[in-house]
């Protein structure tokens, strides 16, 4: 059934297209070998070195200080005479290279030496992840027509979740046969080959109307997939909203000239959408140290929860246009920021195999509502003439917000215990769905 679907499908596409479709999709399958391999479990991997939540929140934490600090240079990089689509291969090679060079840590380093150097190497896989993530979006869209887009990220979005699934379970058999830390390093290199051929497939996009192309304000792939970020845990996601515009097209500002403000009831959702993520990124660090130290799950058990997750992540996201035409964005944001609001609570109550799936599946339905209706949401409620500065600040509280609550958790944790604060997490985010939806 599958090849009679992609046999269809290259008929109908333009044979100019089908070339660059081609090299999208098999970037985004070995995208999903990087994300179910490698950064799936580079925490779990911490975790059982003996690192602690302020460390893990760190390793959460630091893609949103790079990205506060050098989104804009890397926008002016872009902005630079040259071909963007090349640019974003040789930033996917310089944040990509990292992944290779976790495989060889336990030969080199004590324990607390490798949990320090992965913190250092996410930091500095950071800045050319930041250059990525804000480059993909343009190159896609210069590649792909409007018309074909909704097509090929709805092909890429399913081979993102059938790799993923696959290799997550893969990997979760392969920890648990091989000997600690040999099986880590197998699943780093797992992930190094799948990032290798991911940026291979990436040079071979050639845009056909590249040095035309202005994006579109406010413009979104559609990718569940977010290139360049390194997550703690699938549940980490971000849903980034930008224009792609403002950062690749920014004017100078002329002397004299004020800079634009936000009104007043943007500011408002601005402090909502602030209070949300810091609320959704407060528990993250947490997670695997729970099941690490105290609910002793296998590596295998855990590779089982994140297929689970990012298949009900998948499920939840075909179902948002049915969804939307019944309900507004703003309705679905809220139910989905409830539903997130359960998966702390449920997962300090969980004390077996059986509950830590049905808790994933419950994270994943919840996470594919909010992060399907998130960027929607915001765009109903910015006026067109003015989101570059909007989405601006935007993306600024957000990566606030996961810097303060990626921190956050850990701290507290420290002061009340692990289980006391994912009690707590789950009170924070219900009183930000409270939030959101007084922002309706």
């Amino acid at each position: 059934m599958a090849s009679i679907t992609f046999r269809r499908h290259a008929i109908s596409v333009p044979v100019e297209h089908r070339r660059n479709f081609f090299h999208l999709y098999m970037d985004i399958a070995w995208f999903g070998v990087v994300n179910a391999s490698a950064i799936s479990f580079m925490a779990v991997y911490a975790t059982r070195l003996g690192a602690t939540g302020w460390q893990l929140g760190l390793l959460s934490a630091a893609p949103a200080v790079v990205s506060l600090m050098v989104t804009l240079p890397a926008g002016s990089w872009l902005q630079k005479r040259g071909s963007i689509s090349r640019k974003v291969f040789w930033a996917s090679v310089g944040h990509r290279l990292v992944y290779a060079v976790w495989i060889f840590l336990p030969f080199f380093l004590l324990p607390q030496g490798q949990i320090n150097a992965l913190i250092a190497l996410v930091f500095l896989m950071s800045i050319p992840g930041t250059a990525l993530a804000v480059g993909f979006n343009a190159m896609f869209a210069a590649t792909v027509p409007v018309e074909w887009r909704s097509h090929v990220t709805g092909i890429r979005n399913a081979l993102l979740a059938v790799t993923f699934i696959t290799v997550s379970l893969l990997c979760g058999w392969l920890l648990e046969v091989l000997p600690f830390p040999l099986g880590y390093q197998v699943v780093f290199a797992i992930g190094a080959i799948g990032a290798v051929f991911s940026s291979y497939h990436l040079w071979q996009i050639r845009p056909l109307h590249e040095s035309s192309y202005v994006p579109r304000h406010g413009q979104s792939v559609g990718d569940l997939a977010r290139p360049g970020t390194v997550r703690v845990w699938s549940g980490g996601m971000r849903t980034a909203v930008a224009d792609w515009r403002f950062l690749l097209n920014r004017r100078p500002r002329v002397k004299g000239e004020k800079p634009q403000g936000i009104d007043q009831a943007f500011q408002l959702i601005l402090l909502t959408m602030f209070f949300f993520h810091l609320a959704q990124y407060l528990p993250l660090s947490l997670f695997p140290l729970y099941w690490v130290n105290h609910l002793h799950l296998t590596d295998q058990d855990i590779g089982l929860g994140n297929a689970v997750f990012y298949g009900t992540v998948l499920l939840a996201s075909t179902q948002l246009s049915r969804l939307s035409r019944r309900l507004s964005q703003h309705a679905i944001l809220v139910i989905g920021v409830v539903g997130m609001s359960l998966y702390p609570v449920l997962t300090a109550v969980t004390r077996d195999l059986t509950l830590f799936l049905v808790v994933s599946a419950i994270g994943g339905i919840t996470w594919g509502l909010v992060s399907g209706s998130q960027a929607n949401y915001l765009l109903e409620r910015i006026p067109e003439d003015r989101r570059p500065a909007y989405l601006a600040w935007y993306n600024l509280a957000l990566n606030a917000a996961v810097l303060i609550g990626s921190l956050g958790g850990p701290v507290l944790a420290g002061r009340i215990g692990l289980v006391e604060t994912l009690f707590v997490a789950g009170a924070v985010r219900f009183l930000a769905s409270l939030f959101v939806w007084r922002r309706g």
